[in-house]
């Protein structure tokens, strides 16, 4: 008799964890409500009628032809600019917060030392070159 007992005390356990993932103890009734679809509508706009409905889609379907015609009739408004990559890396290293004074970067232009102060905003003046004799 004394061998079952941690048995019963596991069958109970695993009958109590059961009752708990089956009915959990917070009451369903006191829970907020699922919203409903009127809930996500604005309230000062009425539903919109088939035809309203077809009438949007027929002036989305404009604009979209008007758009396709005019990117193809003037693409030179539409290339992306090409980006200077020097002034792109330039402007990255002046942002970048965490250099420190002494802290030595490389570019194209060859090494240099950052000598700037951590109250100041930075200059391309607080870049001294490593070797200036290197430096073309």
């Amino acid at each position: 008799m004394r061998g079952k007992a941690p048995v019963k005390a596991i069958v109970a356990a695993s009958i109590g964890l059961a009752v708990q993932v089956a009915c959990p103890l917070s009451c369903r009734a006191q829970s907020e409500p699922e919203p409903a679809l009127s809930d996500y509508l604005p309230p000062s706009e009425p539903e919109v009628t088939r035809d309203e409905w077809r009438q949007r889609i027929e002036d989305a379907r404009r604009r979209a032809k008007e758009v396709s015609r005019e990117r193809r009739e003037h693409p030179e408004l539409y290339k992306p600019v090409p980006e200077d990559p020097d002034l792109v890396a330039t402007e990255r290293l002046l942002r970048d917060d965490s250099l420190q004074r002494g802290d030595i970067v490389t570019t194209k232009k060859g090494m240099f030392v950052y000598q700037g102060r951590p109250d100041q905003p930075r200059r391309d003046q607080d870049f001294v070159p490593v070797n200036p004799k290197s430096v073309r």
